[in-house]
């Protein structure tokens, strides 16, 4: 798989279209090297025959026809090796003088050049051998076949077809063996500045990608990144400093404003002048909880993994929470489900996770509908802590999922419900403390109401063996009104 992801990278296939051109170069140098030899060598032997039909021409013209049969003769005892190669025949194709006793077959009805085999066929007595030949008729009706043994050019020709075919073979290994070469080499700078990038993404804001310090692109490139990233964070923090600044300072006179309130509230006789004051108080609480929270989610992020981490029963401060909430799910008649393993343990600080709990479980209540379902369980799979909170509400939207976790972000649908988009901020937060894992969706995919699923996915203190604790569904009476959370949490 991996070696499939090589190739399908960008400077692989930049090496693999370089190999083209490169072997396609080293093809046609070899094929013009090849031409220009065989060729050279195969017009050599024919100026050769000709020079040696010119000679016996030349012989014919001033002894006749006895001549040409006595220089042949001396030439084919000359020859022993016969590279040339003699036959004159008379006009019924009897043999007259030469060293091959027949005409090729379909050569007696033609003139010209021809290629043919030498063998037994025309009277040849040593090993088969190629040959090339010129025909042409004598005055008086003979023929003549003059030509070479062109075995050996043959072979040559087989071991520089061969040389071209083994040097393309090794050409294009080399080449694919180079490009993979710099394709790794490539692939491996971008996978650091590829792995860097996620966990920048994932909320590492001060990892930087590393340089090589060959000031080279790849080196330029993450310069310049890195840069960006610096500017980002300053530009982050400065937000981020603002409001928390604003929130620690308007917390104060926020608390006497609030305070005066309800000594004012405890003062005014009046049925109006007191609703007034009271909601007044209210006003004042629900913004005093959103500086709190807001405070808190900068000591979370500011605290970062540093903190205080000791072994906690996950499933013991569910079953705790779940006792808590159950109160507000019977006001609405709601179906509340557990399933908890009580020996699940996480390395973690037993108060934000319980902060983390409460809120995802005051969540799913507060957006269910009356008479919903609502089920929250606690397993250990795979070496993880698995905290699930499943809901029958109005759910969130696809396309929202990923912002739900940004501050003061509030889906459509609950904008009319109290809150002030700081829990899952939150509960992202301390999620991210103990390295856990976040994943947000459907209940129930297609319907109107489909529901939420929020998992946890937190590493696992150790394995144990698991007693699950599970606790039926319990339809509640239904009672007047809707209460608030009785723990102190942040809602979204």
């Amino acid at each position: 798989m991996k070696l499939l992801s090589q190739l399908k990278t960008s400077s692989f296939q930049l090496a693999l279209l370089y190999m083209v051109v490169f072997a396609t170069s080293v093809f046609l140098l070899l094929a013009f090297i090849y031409w220009r030899t065989a060729g050279f060598m195969a017009a050599q032997t024919d100026e050769t025959i000709e020079a040696e039909i010119a000679g016996l021409a030349e012989q014919y013209r001033g002894r006749g026809v006895n001549g040409l049969i006595t220089i042949i003769r001396e030439r084919v005892a000359r020859d022993p090796n016969a590279k040339s190669i003699y036959l004159l025949t008379t006009e019924d194709f009897l043999k007259l003088a030469g060293n091959i006793g027949a005409w090729p077959d379909g050569a007696r009805a033609q003139s010209g050049w021809i290629n043919f085999t030498l063998n037994e066929s025309v009277g040849w007595q040593g090993a088969e051998r190629l040959a090339r030949a010129r025909v042409f008729e004598v005055q008086g009706g003979l023929r003549l076949l003059v030509g070479r043994d062109v075995d050996d050019l043959a072979t040559l020709k087989r071991v520089i077809e061969t040389a071209i075919n083994w040097g393309m073979g090794i050409t294009l290994a080399l080449a694919l063996l180079g490009g993979f070469m710099m394709s790794r080499s490539t692939t491996r700078r971008i996978e650091v500045i590829n792995a860097t990038s996620r966990k920048i993404m994932n909320g590492h804001l001060s990892l930087r990608i590393p340089t090589r310090g060959t000031d080279d692109d790849f080196d330029q490139l993450a310069d310049n990144l890195n840069q960006m990233l610096d500017r980002i964070v300053y530009l982050m923090e400065g937000i981020r400093h603002v409001s928390d600044s604003i929130a620690h300072d308007l917390r104060t006179p926020l608390t006497r404003l609030r305070n005066q309130l309800e000594t004012t509230l405890m003062l005014v006789d009046n049925d109006d002048a007191r609703e007034q004051a009271g909601r007044a108080v209210a006003e004042a609480d629900q913004l005093l909880a959103t500086f709190n929270a807001l405070l808190r989610i900068a000591r979370l992020e500011t605290r970062g993994s540093t903190a205080d981490m000791h072994p906690v029963s996950l499933g013991l401060l569910v079953s705790d929470a779940c006792e808590l909430y159950e109160a507000l799910a019977e006001d609405k008649e709601q179906v509340f489900r557990q399933a908890v393993d009580e020996q699940v343990m996480v390395d973690g600080d037993r108060d934000l996770l319980f902060q983390m709990i409460s809120n995802l479980i005051d969540n799913a209540i507060k957006y269910t509908p009356e008479k919903g379902e609502i089920s929250v369980s606690v397993r250990a799979e795979d070496g993880k802590a698995i905290f699930e909170v499943s809901d029958s509400g109005i759910g969130v939207p696809d396309d929202e999922k990923e912002s739900v976790f940004q501050r003061f972000y509030r889906v459509g649908k609950s904008r009319s419900l109290p809150g002030n988009g700081l829990g899952l901020s939150l509960v992202s937060a301390v999620a991210e403390i103990h390295k856990g894992v976040i994943t947000l969706s459907d209940h129930y995919p297609g319907a109107a109401l489909p529901g939420l699923t929020v998992q946890v996915a937190m590493p696992q203190h150790r394995e144990e063996k698991r007693k699950i604790k599970t606790i039926p569904a319990k339809p509640v009476a239904s009672s007047a009104g809707e209460q608030d959370s009785p723990a102190d949490s942040t809602r979204v």
